[in-house]
């Protein structure tokens, strides 16, 4: 009689798949991005912000770190884990969101005190859209938790949407240098800045291509939209609503700015 004996296999801790590799990827677009405007000050101490600013940072950062561990548990099978874990990141979204209103606040709120405040209330609707876009995105990923394919295209798309920002920095630094540092970016920077940073949806749109034989329905319906609402902010934020809105805005603070400043 011939006995057959079976081993069981120990899961790895972590693996790394396409998902993993594009969560990799926006960790460096995020650190890298910002070591012009804010880790090269930072560690040579010419550096000072609302400790809100550096709070966002923290957030913003601990989000794609979260998204390259949340991406490497499911190819090593640890799916009940991922879930497990994919609570925390119901929080940290959410601080995330928090703290970027209140980082949007308080730059608007600086760029008042310097007479930059019309520039400012424009500029508003860059991360304020920004925020919504990620919102929406992650809100509808959760939503769609028991459907993995969706699940993982929105993730993977609310944490490319708040790229704009390291991509941005860069741009401001090197291609169309800001002239002091009380000015205000301009809204037009948000297009390339987005339209850069979404070259990573491109790669996901190819790697469905190349894999799947077809491009997956999230990417051809939120790639359109996003590469819109990127230019969109421009028209938005040159109406006289909009500049209503952002003085709105900067009352929450407790004071209201006078009109024009």
């Amino acid at each position: 009689m011939t006995t057959i004996t079976t081993t069981a296999v120990a899961k790895p801790l972590i693996a790394v798949d396409f998902y993993t590799l594009m969560a990799l990827a926006c960790v460096a677009t995020a650190f890298l991005g910002f070591i012009p405007t804010y880790w090269t000050p930072l560690m040579a101490g010419q550096f000072s912000a609302h400790p809100v600013v550096h709070m966002h940072g923290i957030a913003f950062f601990s989000w794609t770190i979260f998204a390259v561990l949340q991406t490497s548990l499911v190819p090593a099978g640890r799916v009940m884990l991922h879930r497990s874990v994919g609570l925390a990141g119901i929080s940290i979204a959410t601080l995330l969101t928090v703290l970027g209103l209140l980082a949007a606040l308080n730059s608007l709120l600086g760029s008042y005190t310097v007479g930059r405040g019309y520039d400012a209330e424009a500029f508003l609707v860059v991360p304020l859209c920004i925020i919504a876009t990620f919102a929406v995105l992650f809100t509808l990923a959760i939503a769609n938790i028991k459907r993995p394919e969706i699940h993982k295209r929105l993730m993977l798309l609310a944490t490319i949407s708040v790229l704009n920002a390291p991509v941005a920095r860069p741009l401001l630094t090197w291609v169309w240098p800001l002239s002091g540092p009380t000015d205000v970016p301009p809204v037009w920077i948000n297009v390339p800045a987005c339209w850069l940073s979404y070259l990573l949806i491109v790669a996901a749109m190819i790697y469905d291509w190349r894999t799947r034989g077809k491009v997956h329905t999230v990417y051809l319906i939120a790639f359109p939209i996003l590469l819109a609402i990127a230019y969109l902010v421009i028209p938005i934020s040159e109406t006289a609503g909009w500049h209503a809105f952002a003085r709105d805005y900067a009352a929450l603070a407790g004071s209201v700015p006078v009109k024009g400043s």
